[in-house]
């Protein structure tokens, strides 16, 4: 997976824009962040390569859970410990998790108003 693969389940999801946050490629929802690559600088720092790893949130309570039962897919990192973000390993991740990965995080920032009418539409 790469972040073409990101678009092309993340594009399903309702008003669904690419674009970059923090300098790196990223998608949004009318006009809010929900998910974003890590930059050269983040993956020095932390870990793989610049790429490869995909930050989206999630709900806080959920993340441990999430994270457990990826079987590596997902994890966390010190700078994202209590907030609610978590970090996909895109080599590591197949569709299905990635669009439910991409839907809880655009869950997370989709305006409630959208929210709604996707709900209504049994999104």
């Amino acid at each position: 997976m790469d972040f073409r693969d990101v678009v092309r389940v993340g594009s399903e999801l309702p008003d669904v824009e690419v674009s970059t946050s923090y300098g790196t490629p990223a998608l949004k929802v009318r006009g809010r962040s929900f998910c974003r690559l890590w930059g050269p600088d983040e993956s020095e720092r932390k870990g793989p390569e610049p790429g490869d790893v995909l930050v989206v949130f999630c709900d806080l309570d959920e993340k441990p859970m999430l994270i457990e039962s990826a079987g590596g897919a997902l994890f966390d990192q010190e700078h994202y410990v209590g907030h609610p973000a978590l970090l996909v390993r895109l080599a590591d991740v197949d569709d299905a998790l990635l669009k439910d990965v991409l839907t809880e995080s655009w869950r997370q920032k989709a305006p409630k108003r959208l929210l709604g009418e996707f709900d209504a539409t049994g999104g």
